[in-house]
């Protein structure tokens, strides 16, 4: 007989400096994920169609509301996760004053994945989608200048 495995849920509640719309489609785009992450992304837009991202991350959606919510099957291809686990991971969209509020919900997370799963959320997701959107400082213009003679 098996062991009982021991599973955790992570949350996290993130402020995104644009709209939802934006928001769902840069994470639901697969050239946009791409380009935010800098890892190769292939996302279904279909409810049962698969995704891949950040070289390890697989899964298919399970709900799909445009612009509102983002439900999936989600397995890290990492030797503390156990084989053939899948968490389910849900992302909600609300629109709040400057942006959107992004609450993710993972369950069926191992345990021993915990720390490094929800670290890795703020760093290779919440960090650059958030500097993605960011408004351009006056100091680090993002035009190009030219200068001419």
């Amino acid at each position: 007989m098996r062991d009982a495995m021991t599973t955790t849920t992570i949350y996290q509640i993130i402020t995104i400096p644009a709209p939802p719309s934006d928001v769902y489609e840069t994470l639901m785009d697969s050239k946009r994920h791409s380009q935010f992450t800098g890892c190769a992304a292939r996302i279904s837009r279909e409810v049962g169609g698969n995704f891949t991202a950040m070289e390890s991350l697989r899964g298919k959606n399970v709900e799909l509301v445009p612009d509102q919510k983002i439900v999936q099957t989600w397995q890290c291809d990492d030797e503390s996760w156990p084989r053939n686990h899948f968490s389910t991971l849900t992302i909600r969209l609300e629109p709040i004053e400057g942006g959107t509020l992004l609450e993710l919900t993972q369950t069926d997370v191992p345990a021993p994945c915990f720390k490094g799963i929800s670290e890795a959320w703020h760093k290779f997701y919440w960090h650059p989608l958030k500097k993605c959107f960011a408004p351009a400082s006056p100091s680090a213009p993002n035009h190009r200048q030219e200068t001419r003679s």
